[in-house]
């Protein structure tokens, strides 16, 4: 896998602002801007009394994360000022969110392309909303989990993604890189690729049919929105 990330080309992850303020208890209730126009926070920072903050900052985008348990407190509420990304995630271990990557991923890079900025919430800002955000890191960067973490940890320091998601976030690495590499791949190659498949080792075949899952459940996950 180190040879394929070689190949590839990756931008620099920012360096840490000099100018961030020491964590305080009370900044887990507001949003934190962990890249240029991308911010993680919790619900409370996109409820109905503050929208002046979210236009304040230029959000333009919103990816709310529930279950459907939550959906009752939980939910877009400026549909006509935003746009959303509504994802029926739960906060257990057991939940499975890589599925989930390809196409929060899509949203953000749509949204930061054409000049906006993104806030990603949950209920909490902790856990699911910073595993998604941890994800986006490592597949726009190149880079580990460990190194996504704690990037978006000096941002936003009480992030703790469930141990689930931290097991699945350090397996994802193996994954987009294989779906980058057969991007790249001419068709020749790629129909060789394809053709040794039989004699592969199992954890790259796992790989390549994990990625086909995804893009499937990509659009299935997009007509229900």
């Amino acid at each position: 896998m180190e040879e394929e990330k070689s190949a590839l080309q990756f931008p620099s992850l920012p360096s840490s602002k000099e100018d961030q303020l020491d964590w305080a208890y009370p900044m887990r209730r507001e949003m934190q801007e962990i890249l240029p126009g991308l911010f993680l926070g919790p619900y409370s920072a996109a409820m109905k009394s503050k929208l002046h903050i979210l236009e304040k900052r230029g959000i333009t985008h919103i990816v709310c994360i529930r279950q459907d348990i939550e959906a009752n407190f939980i939910k877009p509420n400026f549909p006509e000022e935003f746009r959303y990304l509504v994802l029926d995630i739960a906060d257990n271990p057991v939940e499975n969110i890589i599925r989930f990557f390809p196409m929060t991923k899509e949203f953000i890079d749509g949204s930061l392309h054409n000049g906006g900025k993104v806030l990603v919430h949950g209920n909490a800002g902790i856990s699911r909303s910073a595993a998604l955000v941890i994800a986006y890191l490592m597949e726009t960067f190149g880079v580990k989990y460990r190194e996504a973490f704690s990037h978006v940890q000096e941002r936003r320091f009480c992030i703790n993604p469930n141990v689930g998601f931290v097991h699945q976030l350090q397996e994802y690495e193996a994954i987009y890189l294989a779906k980058l590499t057969i991007k790249m791949m001419s068709p020749i190659q790629l129909g060789r690729s394809f053709s040794m498949q039989a004699g592969m080792p199992g954890s790259l075949k796992r790989t390549l049919e994990e990625d086909e899952d995804f893009g499937s459940l990509q659009v299935t996950a997009g007509q229900n929105r």
